[in-house]
């Protein structure tokens, strides 16, 4: 499942990860590398699997664990409104 943010949410790199500010609202969000390899992930076609098997690779977790962030990550910015 590609991840699609909203046309309202903006993008930018930093050196701590990727921040997403929505313009609607003037909220930003801040990713952690372990986020914004998710983000990375899905936004280049990827799906969950692939999102979970690349933080287990690159961080070396428990891939359950893993998964739950994932689900979460994608869980808050749905609800937010910030990605479908």
């Amino acid at each position: 499942m590609t991840l699609r943010f909203d046309t309202d949410v903006s993008t930018a790199q930093t050196q701590y990860g990727t921040v997403l500010l929505d313009q609607r609202t003037g909220e930003y969000w801040e990713l952690n590398p372990t986020g914004e390899l998710v983000v990375r992930t899905l936004m280049d076609g990827g799906d969950e699997a692939a999102a979970v098997a690349a933080l287990v690779a690159r961080f070396e977790i428990d891939p359950d664990r893993a998964e739950q962030d994932v689900r979460a990550l994608l869980r808050d910015l749905r609800a937010a409104g910030l990605a479908s």
